[in-house]
């Protein structure tokens, strides 16, 4: 009897390793199963992440362009004026910013040659012309910023901005960035004004406050 009971324990030893065998598997089974759908979602999430991020710079770069659009297609604000000087001409030009205080002094010296209506934007798809300029101090920056566009018309072929804006000021260095949309002067197209021969630094003044830049420049004509 003893060897019977021995005997029929063994199977059922046998059987219930084999249960816990298959338990064991089927566990795995899940967990891989949990696993692999915990990496599909972060997968996914990651996935959604950089397509937001895409989606971002899709949108900044559209707007951009839309800025870029509008600039062309709008003049802004005159905020300059000609002052009367003996033998010369007083530029003077304001702003919110330095930056379009600037830009508004290089339209002003330009207005002294011919009449910026009259002046063109070109073709929309024609690139700005870009000017930068480097000094050793806001005063230098000014003149040297006036002196390139100057030149651009001078010895760069007449070219004649209709629109022009500053895009970056850096004050540490004393280096300015700018772009212009226009075309070269023409005559009969343009009307002739009165010739601008040079830059000068007599009685320059920049004059900023929390609300406003101010810039007086002479210019030999």
């Amino acid at each position: 009897c003893a060897a019977s009971s021995a005997a029929e324990a063994r199977p059922q030893r046998s059987n219930r390793r084999a249960h816990a065998s298959a338990a064991s598997a089927r566990a795995a089974v899940w967990a891989a199963a949990e696993a692999s759908e915990e990496a599909a979602e972060e997968a996914a999430q990651e996935a959604a992440s950089a397509e937001g991020e895409g989606g971002g710079e899709r949108d900044g770069a559209a707007e951009a362009e839309q800025a870029e659009q509008a600039w062309r297609l709008a003049d802004a604000p005159c905020t300059w004026e000609h002052l009367d000087h003996t033998a010369d001409v007083q530029l003077h030009a304001w702003g919110t910013r330095l930056e379009e205080a600037f830009a508004q002094c290089a339209l002003a010296m330009f207005a002294l040659m011919t009449e910026l209506e009259t002046v063109g934007v070109g073709l929309p798809a024609a690139p700005p012309v870009e000017v930068c300029a480097q000094g050793h101090d806001l005063h230098s920056l000014l003149f040297h910023f006036l002196d390139e566009w100057l030149f651009r018309f001078t010895g760069g072929g007449g070219f004649v901005p209709r629109r022009l804006r500053v895009v970056s000021l850096d004050r540490a260095a004393f280096r300015v960035r700018s772009l212009a949309v226009g075309e070269c002067f023409e005559l009969g197209r343009h009307p002739q004004g009165t010739e601008v021969k040079a830059i000068t630094y007599s009685a320059m003044r920049i004059t900023e406050t929390s609300t406003r830049a101010d810039l007086l420049v002479i210019v030999d004509i």
